[in-house]
């Protein structure tokens, strides 16, 4: 006889051989399934009921699914909302925007929008942030020189002895024309985003004042601190790039 046979005809006579248990993730009870799921009509879900789901999650065709508008904290909510009671609700006052205000609604840090209104009179609201566009227009014509770029240490915004030299440089470019230019401050990413808008309009700042100090007429500076919106670096290596000011003519 053969011995599969012999053992099912075993099996049969004593009754208590094991049923095989399913192929995942088919199931014939919880212990079928995987760590905190459970069977539900021979299937291994995610829960039966909302009582199997964290807080803030229902369940929907037994998965667990946050719950609409459900928060913890302001970070959670879209559209610059607060959180208020788990619930991401549109703000009514400045103080409940930490750090930032109130605008229609919507909580905007520093440098952040939702229309143009938002930004100053010379910006627009670009992909959630205030931006001057028009920048990289191509220098006046025929004064043989360019604008180089200023770079600074970690979190400070004193300008190095070679910043002097080049913005001696610039300055000796900018008596040549009187346009305008943009003073625009950068920072590396670390740190808030509250923290970098105001470091790197220390940086364009200084970076004005001394070529204000120079003899250059300080209402031809348009100052942009864009903290780390334009930052690449990925460590102490390239982050240097990121502690610029940058110039563009208006």
């Amino acid at each position: 006889m053969n011995a599969a046979l012999l053992l099912v005809g075993v099996c049969i006579f004593l009754t208590g051989c094991p049923d095989k248990k399913p192929k995942y993730p088919a199931c014939k009870g919880d212990k079928d399934c995987k760590e905190a799921e459970h069977c539900v009509d021979k299937k291994c879900v995610q829960c039966r009921d909302k009582g199997d789901c964290a807080e803030g999650e229902t369940c929907e065709a037994n998965a667990c699914v946050k719950k609409p508008g459900w928060c913890e904290a302001d970070a959670d909510c879209p559209d610059h909302k607060v959180c208020q009671n788990n619930q991401c609700v549109a703000c009514k006052s400045d103080d409940e925007c930490e750090g930032g205000r109130c605008s229609d609604g919507a909580c905007l840090r520093p440098g952040e929008c939702v229309k143009d209104e938002d930004c100053e009179d010379d910006e627009d609201c670009v992909g959630g942030r205030c931006q001057r566009l028009g920048l990289g227009d191509s220098p006046p014509p025929d004064i043989g020189c360019a604008l180089g770029t200023i770079y600074f240490g970690f979190d400070t915004a004193t300008i190095t002895s070679d910043g002097r030299s080049a913005l001696e440089s610039n300055v000796d470019c900018m008596n040549k024309t009187d346009r305008t230019v943009y003073v625009i401050g950068h920072t590396d990413p670390r740190g808030t985003d509250e923290y970098n808008i105001a470091l790197s309009d220390g940086r364009a700042r200084a970076v004005a004042d001394y070529m204000a100090n120079l003899g250059i007429d300080p209402a031809r500076f348009r100052i942009i601190p864009k903290g780390e919106a334009d930052a690449v670096g990925t460590d102490d290596s390239t982050y240097i790039q990121d502690r610029r000011v940058d110039f563009e003519w208006k």
